[in-house]
């Protein structure tokens, strides 16, 4: 951002009032674009001028305004686009379930409607402070890797092994594992580390557009094409060009992607004269690509082109003592925003055993979470629950329990009492508990024996541990 340029803000509501009477305010120190959807959005902010630091969103959004669940969704899609952005909810559906997953995903603040000018202000100016410390810490920081576990150092020495290849790398792993951070690492430790490394989110962009940025296009080549754009692949020079979300490429480029990968060639939309990328090309995903392959959703030769070279990024479920080392390295990485902490023994015992479903993202916002909220003091284990966004529990899923059998069916059927609803909760709360108990409350090994994935488990988990 330049010295006298206004920092950018997205500001999302379908209330026009609000809109108006935020807009007055917010325009006099950011450069403001408004959106009343979800769509409308997404669409702005690929289309604006001025990427923003901040957003300022609803949960209720068309076309459901009366749930949260097109504003959480905004949220994930935000921070897939640009992932250093402050999202800031600002909602009348406060209760304590959509403050919690609004935070566990991502959102660094919520603020109740009608919210006070002055302190909405307040909080706008102290995020905007934490997102310029972050652009400038990430522009000094050179990539470091935390984790001792087996299984980081088998990533580690990959890395190492791959950094100077020639070939593509398909980095794999659920969300929060850190799969742009592996990226980045592969880049700086490449002999073309000075060279540029780029990313792009084949999820962001609508498939039109993201063909113009991939390949870029000439002068006139479609309505508001008024100049020329190089593209992703000639801008990276001899960089790195990481294709994130590469799962989500669709089958119309996909031939295009690997022209590239073969040859290095490729046209610009709206010419005929053939270009060369001496990009070296990373692909991440969070999918399980062989299984889109077999849905025939992505072409069997651009997959084992992209795969040559592959590093799958473990759960931080399963990397043991690491979660202690990213907790240190947190509070020690937002030392100068957040105040540093410490977790009492009962805590650090919750803190080991916890899944993190959101992984190292997951882990770091409980970090800012704490250190905002006790500040300097010792954190004990109902705290700590208290910002876990799922807390699996044998003991509080059996307080749902009650006894079915044939003849308790009867008679609520005689009684018109009968809800199948009901029944069918209450069959997978005592399935769960009891799939939990047997495994030891790990929570893989439960999903496993229920046969249904984690995040699944998960989900069922907060349903019926919210009715």
């Amino acid at each position: 951002m330049k010295k006298n340029e206004k920092p950018g803000l997205l500001l999302v509501d379908d209330d026009p009032l609000i809109v108006d009477g935020l807009g007055f305010m917010l325009r006099k120190q950011y450069e403001l674009i408004a959106a009343d959807s979800r769509h409308q959005a997404i669409e702005r902010l690929n289309t604006c001028a001025v990427t923003p630091s901040l957003a300022l969103i609803d949960l209720g959004l068309p076309p459901f305004p009366h749930k949260p669940d097109e504003g959480f969704a905004l949220v994930r899609e935000l921070l897939i686009i640009h992932p250093n952005m402050k999202i800031l909810v600002l909602s009348g559906q406060d209760n304590d379930v959509n403050i919690q997953h609004a935070l566990s995903i991502g959102a660094v603040d919520f603020i109740a409607k009608p919210a006070d000018p002055d302190l909405l202000m307040a909080r706008l100016k102290h995020h905007l402070r934490l997102y310029e410390i972050d652009q400038i810490r990430d522009a000094q920081k050179t990539v470091t890797i935390i984790g001792d576990s087996v299984a980081m150092e088998v990533v580690n020495n990959q890395i190492t092994q791959f950094a100077d290849s020639p070939f593509p790398v398909l980095i794999e792993g659920a969300s929060g594992t850190g799969k742009e951070l592996v990226a980045r690492a592969l880049h700086e430790s490449s002999s073309c580390c000075k060279e540029p490394y780029m990313a792009i989110n084949c999820a962001a962009i609508a498939p039109d557009l993201l063909e113009a940025q991939l390949f870029g296009y000439s002068k006139g080549a479609f309505t508001g094409a008024t100049s020329e754009h190089k593209g992703f692949f000639i801008e990276a020079g001899k960089g790195t060009l990481l294709l994130d979300e590469i799962g989500e490429l669709p089958m119309q480029l996909q031939g295009k992607l690997l022209r590239v990968l073969e040859s290095g060639e490729f046209y610009r939309v709206g010419e005929t004269k053939e270009l060369k990328s001496q990009a070296r090309i990373l692909a991440a995903t969070n999918k399980v690509m062989s299984d889109a392959v077999k849905d025939g959703l992505f072409r069997n030769d651009l997959y084992h082109r992209l795969s040559i070279l592959n590093i799958k990024l473990p759960p931080l479920s399963s990397r043991g003592e690491d979660v202690f080392l990213l907790l240190n390295a947190f509070i020690e990485s937002y030392a100068d925003t957040v105040s540093p902490f410490v977790l009492d023994d009962d805590a650090r015992e919750l803190w080991q055993q916890y899944d993190y479903p959101g992984n190292v993202r997951e882990l770091r916002n409980i970090v800012i979470r704490l250190g905002t909220k006790y500040p300097g003091q010792s954190v004990n284990k109902h705290q700590l629950s208290a910002e876990l966004e799922t807390r699996l529990s044998s003991t509080a899923l059996a307080e749902n329990e009650t006894s079915v059998n044939d003849e308790l069916i009867a008679q609520k059927l005689r009684d018109e009492e009968f809800d199948l609803d009901e029944l069918l909760d209450e069959i997978a709360s005592r399935s769960i508990r009891i799939a939990l108990e047997m495994n030891g409350n790990n929570v893989s090994k439960a999903a496993k024996a229920l046969k249904i994935n984690r995040t699944t488990l998960y989900s069922r988990v907060q349903k019926l541990g919210t009715q």
